[in-house]
Formats: structure tokens, sequence, C-alpha cells
């Protein structure tokens, strides 16, 4: 995991609530995750401090906060909608967040198997959000991208001897690089749609989905990725069922190669975060299988 450039703590936090949402301030707080960018505390029943812990992920909240409110209205689940906004103070240079804090089950939490719930409903809220992005729409050189440009990295972790099966994926990864790149018009892409950042209800269905800390405009086959990080190959193919002829052949393919690149991402650096692991373990073995 990346070292924190601040130290997210209950004082900063409360500091923060105190100078600029003082009528939250007395209310309890609960440390929830400590991932890569961000740190969140949940606050009271019905809300959540999203707060960057480095300086790579201050951008990422504040696209949330600009687009998010926009998104929203179209999409089928719930999503982490700031409600309140604050900026940088004394002691803390960045933006941060109070989001709703939103009910369910990490789906990480999780096998595939237990997933399948989720298939029609990832298919429905990735049909919402794959719309034309406008000009100004957040740029990521690591999502929506040409999975060309993801080489480097996804050797870099080949070679760390982390990566199980590590001759077939690269054998795979030479593959599916090879695919034609998307032309299309950027498309809003979510960026990071996997099983850590879907919550399931009672149901094992699709409560709300989290985290668009990556959203970006560029190659919608980036969230097609879920087909493998999230479902199982049966649920899969009702994932595809759902999504009709929106996406071809070529789509379907990239979206293979993002599963890898992810997957090798979460083996190789997530020592921190067994959880993550087991997910990019889990969907190696998905995409090998095809």
């Amino acid at each position: 995991m990346p070292v924190a450039e601040v130290d997210v703590d209950e004082s900063l936090v409360r500091h923060l609530l105190g100078e600029q949402h003082a009528d939250l301030a007395a209310l309890p707080l609960r440390l929830v995750a400590n991932g890569w960018d961000n740190v969140l505390w949940r606050l009271g029943e019905d809300l959540a401090v999203r707060v960057p812990r480095r300086r790579q992920a201050a951008a990422l909240v504040e696209h949330e906060q600009r687009w998010l409110p926009e998104l929203a209205p179209r999409l089928p689940v719930p999503v982490p909608v700031p409600v309140r906004t604050g900026g940088p103070t004394a002691g803390y240079p960045w933006h941060w967040s109070v989001v709703p804090w939103l009910a369910g089950s990490p789906a990480a939490h999780v096998p595939a198997a237990e997933r399948d719930a989720t298939a029609e409903q990832l298919a429905e809220f990735v049909l919402a959000l794959h719309i034309p992005a406008p000009p100004d729409a957040p740029h990521n050189p690591v999502r929506g991208v040409p999975l060309s440009s993801r080489e480097d990295a996804v050797r870099e972790r080949l070679a760390t001897g982390a990566v199980p099966h590590a001759a077939r994926v690269e054998g795979l990864w030479e593959e599916l690089v090879r695919v034609p790149h998307w032309e299309g018009p950027p498309s809003w892409v979510h960026g990071d749609l996997h099983p850590a950042n879907l919550l399931l209800d009672a149901a094992g269905g699709l409560a709300a989905v989290l985290d668009f800390g990556d959203m970006t405009a560029g190659d919608p086959a980036t969230d097609l990725a879920t087909a493998w990080l999230t479902l199982d190959a049966p649920a899969r193919r009702r994932f595809a069922d759902a999504l009709g002829g929106h996406y071809d052949d070529a789509a379907w393919q990239r979206g293979r190669g993002w599963a890898l690149c992810m997957a090798t991402a979460m083996v190789a650096h997530s020592d921190d975060e067994p959880v993550l692991a087991a997910v990019g373990r889990e969907t190696l073995c998905h995409v090998l299988d095809g």
C-alpha cells in the first residue's frame, strides 16, 4: 500500500468537521477503511467522511464532488454522492467529502459463486453509466485508456513472482493487448468496478456501487472487467446476455484484458489487503478459464 502523506486520524477528522461543518462535529466517529487513496470514517448512523491520505488521490475526490451529483440520477443503484464538501485548511491540504452511509455487505467478502444475483443489476448499471462523456470529463492515465499503455505495469508485476500462473497470464496478456483499441466517442467509465467497491443486500443483490475516484472518459470496456472480477462463468454469461449487443467482441476481449491488468495489481500490491489479494487470485482463474 502506498505510504500515507497525511495521517487521517480521528483528531484530524474532528478538526475538519468542527471548522467546516460544526453541526456534524459531535457525532460518533468509527474508522471503517484505510485504503490506498482515502480513509473512510463512519459518522453517526447515516454518514461517512471520505478523506484523501495522499496527494495523488486529492483530485479524485474533487472529481466525485463535481460529477457524481450529475451522474447519480440516471444510475439504478445508490452511489455515494457527497452531501457536504470540505476544503483545505490549516493542517490538511486537500478537499474531502461527507457522503451517505450506504448499507450493505462488501461483495469482496464472499466468493464469486455467491454474487450471481448481481449479474443483471451490474449490466443495468453499466448500461446506464456508459453514455458519452462531456469534453471536460476527468482524464485518468490508468483507466479508460488503451490496454497497451498498461504493458510495462503488467510485465513488472509478472516479474515479481507474486502472480500465480505467470507464464499463462503473460501469454494471454500478449494476445489481449493486441486487440484493436476503442475508436468510439469517450464514454463515462467507473474505472474500478471490482467486488470491494460493490455492496450486496441481504438477498445477495446489488445494493450500491462505491468509490468513483477513478471515474474517467474513455473506453467503456474498462468496466466490462467486472464480468471476471465479480462474477463466475454462469453469471458472466447472464451479464453478457443482459447487455445484449451493446459491446462487440473486441470490447469483451479488452474487458478481459482489463480484468487481467487489475488482478495482477491486486495480487502483486495487496500485501496489507488480503481481501483484495484474494479477489485478484480468483479473478486470474476466471480470466484464464475464459
